[in-house]
């Protein structure tokens, strides 16, 4: 929880948008970027020039446990399970992940981040927060203060949750969705995009906004 980022080399999973974002953050921060694992063509992406690309999950073998850590650069659409699938695909072969926090992020120092969890660049993790494992926190994404995160938690760009909030896990919250104070989320549960949630939400149960009327 908390740890400093390690000095091992990284291996980023995935050669999509979302691992895109990640491979950005850790050339700004002189990381190692040791490959990326990706069976698809990543030579569009000009933010992976120079690094060395696997082309399936099992030639993670190609390192040692104890000589890199991962970053799962998969994204998520509400009920997904493909990143925690990933995970543990990873782990049961003993590798462990790195938390990864965006220069650019504000995180207070009062705030909890457990193993593998993502903060990207101009989010905000007010005092208190807890957000447990490999949670992922977007951009410009706003956490206010003593909100817990379950672990496997998706907050979309520009969402909002308010203080005191909790969460179960695999609780996908989309781009610009609104969680006012208090408020508690069952696992698996989905706020879609620019919804806003005022009251508690079931397991499984999710929310939409309102449609726009256009004229």
């Amino acid at each position: 929880m908390n740890d400093r980022p390690s000095t091992k080399p990284i291996v980023v999973i995935g050669g999509g948008g979302h691992a895109s974002v990640i491979v950005d953050i850790l050339k700004q921060q002189k990381r190692d970027i040791a490959a990326i694992i990706s069976p698809d063509d990543v030579s569009g992406r000009k933010v992976f020039d120079n690094i060395h690309v696997l082309k399936c999950d099992d030639d993670i073998s190609c390192f040692h446990q104890n000589d890199v850590v991962l970053v799962n650069g998969i994204g998520a659409l509400p009920g997904s399970a493909i990143r925690r699938k990933v995970n543990e695909f990873f782990k049961n072969k003993g590798y462990s992940f790195e938390t990864l926090v965006a220069d650019t992020a504000f995180v207070s120092p009062y705030a909890v981040l457990f193993e593998g969890v993502q903060i990207f660049p101009g989010a905000i993790v007010q005092p208190g927060v807890i957000i447990h494992s490999h949670s992922v926190i977007n951009t410009r994404a706003v956490i206010e203060h003593d909100v817990e995160l379950g672990e496997y938690n998706f907050v979309s760009p520009g969402a909002v949750v308010c203080g005191q909030c909790k969460t179960g896990e695999n609780v996908f919250i989309g781009a610009g969705a609104t969680v006012i104070q208090n408020i508690n989320l069952g696992a698996s549960s989905a706020v879609m995009a620019n919804a806003l949630v005022t009251e508690n939400l079931l397991p499984n149960q999710k929310v939409y906004a309102a449609r726009a009327v256009i004229r």
